[in-house]
């Protein structure tokens, strides 16, 4: 298959899976290579964005009516496109980004119970043709996950069946489309999983890391 368009890198899953800690990883990996590597996070990446974000994980779980929520997510998600992921792009840079429209499907839709169709109609509109041209599930049991997260944010402590819902719901995500996402044990340690992460950009990009 020949490369995407699109060096645009996405990490999703559940909490506690190491996001962060990956995306950090991959980007070094990259730039060590020779590669201009932008890396941001949703909500946010923007200045306004960022402002969305504090609405988002702050305060109580319930604080927003679920397409409420889903609304703030894509309005940051539009600013954070229009400022950040799309001109990194046009100049020719990779972009890895903590989170994008999946966790939106998967948070708000799988979890909160917001329309599917809905969110792909606001997905379709937002996002565009800016879709990923990778995304990594980082895949692990919530219990473990729920652990390593110590409920920090407000979306942290939405409880065990939630998070439950969230997780069938990045699977079930990565199984409608397997040429662009990559699921990764994340419970094994950070290097095997980083292992994977850089196997998998090598065999979408033709990148050798």
């Amino acid at each position: 298959m020949a490369p995407p368009k699109l060096r645009f890198i996405t990490f999703e899953g559940g909490e506690g899976g190491g996001k962060s800690t990956q995306l950090r990883g991959l980007a070094e990996a990259l730039r060590a290579v020779g590669q201009d590597v932008v890396t941001t996070r949703e909500p946010g990446g923007a200045p306004g964005a960022e402002e969305i974000r504090r609405l988002l994980v702050e305060g109580e779980p319930g604080r927003w009516a679920p397409e409420a929520e889903a609304l703030l997510h894509f309005a940051a998600r539009a600013e954070h496109l229009d400022k950040v992921i799309r001109p990194a792009l046009d100049a020719g840079k990779w972009v890895l980004c903590d989170r994008f429209v999946d966790s939106t499907l998967a948070y708000q839709g799988y979890g909160q119970g917001v329309d599917l169709d809905w969110l792909n109609a606001l997905r379709q509109r937002v996002v565009g043709a800016t879709e990923p041209g990778l995304t990594l599930v980082l895949d692990l049991p919530i219990e473990t996950g729920l652990g390593r997260a110590q409920a920090q944010q407000r979306y942290e402590r939405m409880g065990s069946a939630f998070h439950a819902k969230l997780r069938d719901g990045f699977l079930a995500i990565a199984k409608a489309e397997p040429e662009r996402c990559a699921v990764i044990d994340a419970a094994r340690p950070i290097d095997a999983v980083a292992a994977d992460a850089k196997a998998a950009v090598a065999r979408r990009f033709g990148v050798k890391l």
